[in-house]
């Protein structure tokens, strides 16, 4: 029996010693595609493969070195998207502002076949910021409140019809509370959860365990406020561990209350590296395969990693971008300002 003990001992021992720190030395930049745009919604399909949904009306497939792009308009308008989500047979994305446009694009798996619009809606305070899909049939778009709950729309079947689903359903914003369209990642999806971060007067995480049905909401130490502070990027490694990283647009440098961690589903965050850079970065995301120990964040300030869940941090770039994500554990895609490049970080 003292053996069988003394062996179990170990074994835990072991299982704690496996989940090491993660080692990342430098990254490697390279652009992919350059245009005079704001890209804020990418979504890869491999390692030379990657979508885009841009302002001035521009979509677009980077295939390796060649750019099959698209120019929508609604009516006579040129709309601005920094929402965008795949399926395996589709391509969705949704505009920003008035009216909120959402198209479905079908893809053979080489070109786009066909778009169709699938949800608009109208209204002076009509704003999407992000979706995402949680398999192939059910996805979710959020966005700013234009009553007194944030706005959410929900498809059953594969995004050909999407419902937005009533206030009385759904936790009570505060004044001045909504979300930063900034890098397409202030929802993050695992299972059948969601969690979705908003920012501005109030920081909080919302969150359903059904895909939408029910919701509860809870608060966070992030530093909110003022209009554009608070969560801009949030991440889940599993069901209970997850990283919300935002700070102060208006004063970049800042990094008190700007970067938390949960491991119990969102219920309960607490600061990291609280006082210690970096400062504010608009798209957070763990590495996959990390068991939720390396990190990657970045922003306009530049590229930042942490190898130990978020207690330590280095820079790895001061080049900006404003969203990232990954391919696997090694390569990645990131936009920003006029491109998309492709980051391949290396210990």
């Amino acid at each position: 029996m003292r053996f069988i003990l003394i062996l179990f001992a170990a074994l835990s021992l072991i299982s704690c010693q496996e989940k090491t720190e993660i080692e990342i030395n430098s990254v490697e930049i390279t652009p992919v595609f350059i245009d005079s745009l704001s890209i804020r919604a990418i979504q890869p399909l491999d390692e030379n493969r990657v979508w885009f949904a841009a302002d001035k009306g521009k979509v677009g497939l980077i295939d390796g070195d060649t750019p099959k792009l698209a120019i929508i308009k609604y009516d006579d308008s040129l709309l601005h998207f920094r929402s965008i989500a795949t399926t395996k047979e589709a391509v969705f994305v949704l505009s920003i502002a008035n009216p909120a446009v959402l198209y479905k694009i079908g893809f053979n798996g080489t070109e786009a076949t066909n778009i169709e619009e699938v949800y608009t809606e109208k209204g002076e305070k009509v704003f999407y910021d992000s979706m995402k899909f949680w398999n192939e049939n059910e996805g979710i778009a959020i966005g700013d409140p234009v009553e007194n709950c944030m706005s959410i729309i929900i498809t059953r079947d594969g995004g050909n019809t999407w419902e937005k689903l009533p206030c009385e359903n759904l936790p009570k914003v505060e004044k001045g509370e909504a979300a930063f369209a900034a890098s397409n990642s202030n929802i993050a999806v695992f299972g059948d959860n969601a969690w979705v971060a908003t920012g501005g007067r109030k920081s909080r995480v919302m969150h359903t365990s059904n895909k939408g049905k029910t919701w509860e909401i809870f608060n966070t130490p992030i530093v909110q406020g003022k209009a554009m502070t608070g969560i801009y990027s949030i991440d889940f490694s599993d069901g209970n561990h997850g990283i919300i990283f935002g700070g102060n647009w208006e004063d970049k440098p800042f990094n008190e209350g700007n970067k938390a961690v949960t491991k119990n589903g969102g219920k309960t965050w607490k600061l990291i590296a609280n006082g210690k850079e970096p400062g504010y970065r608009s798209s957070v995301k763990f590495i996959p395969e990390t068991e939720g120990q390396g990190i990657v964040a970045v922003g306009s300030p530049g590229i930042s990693f942490s190898g130990d869940g978020g207690k330590n941090w280095k820079e790895l770039s001061k080049e900006g971008f404003f969203a990232l994500e990954f391919v696997n554990d090694s390569i990645a895609f990131a936009s920003g300002n006029n491109r998309i490049s492709k980051l391949i970080f290396r210990k």
